[in-house]
C-alpha cells in the first residue's frame, strides 16, 4: 500500500463533530509533512490543514481555524482531523496527502503533495 487511506466520514449535523483517520504506509508517511483537502461539488479542490513532519508545526485554512484540529501518531502512521462546530458550508470530499519530499516544510498547495487518499466524504446539514 502506497496511497493514504481515509475514514470517519459520514453524516452529521451542523454544529456536531467527526474525526476523519488517515492511515499511511511507513514509506509515505514518516518524515514527511501531511495534509487534508478538501473538495466540495463544482468548486476546486482547497486547503483546510496540514502540519510538519515532527508535528511541532500546523497550519489551517481561515474558514476552519478554531474548529478543526491537525494530528499525528508517528507509532501508528496515522493522520487526523478534529472537526467541531461543522457548518453546511465544510460538506465536502476530505482526501489525505503526503508531502513529495521527507523533512519539508508545510506545503499549503496541492502540488506540494504526491501521495492522495481515495477521499472520505463529510455531510453537514440543517
Amino acid at each position: 500500500q502506497v496511497q493514504p487511506v481515509e475514514s470517519g466520514g459520514g453524516f452529521v449535523q451542523s454544529g456536531g463533530s467527526l474525526r476523519l483517520s488517515c492511515a499511511a504506509s511507513v514509506r509515505t508517511f514518516a518524515n514527511r509533512a501531511m495534509g487534508w483537502f478538501r473538495q466540495a461539488p463544482g468548486k476546486e479542490r482547497e486547503f483546510v490543514a496540514a502540519i510538519n513532519w515532527s508535528g511541532e508545526s500546523t497550519n489551517y485554512a481561515d474558514s476552519v481555524k478554531g474548529r478543526f484540529s491537525i494530528s499525528r501518531d508517528d507509532d501508528k502512521n496515522t493522520l487526523y482531523l478534529q472537526m467541531n462546530n461543522l457548518k453546511l458550508e465544510d460538506t465536502a470530499v476530505y482526501y489525505c496527502a503526503a508531502d513529495r519530499s521527507m523533512w519539508g516544510r508545510i506545503g499549503t498547495t496541492s502540488a506540494d503533495y504526491a501521495y492522495w487518499g481515495q477521499g472520505t466524504q463529510v455531510t453537514v446539514s440543517s
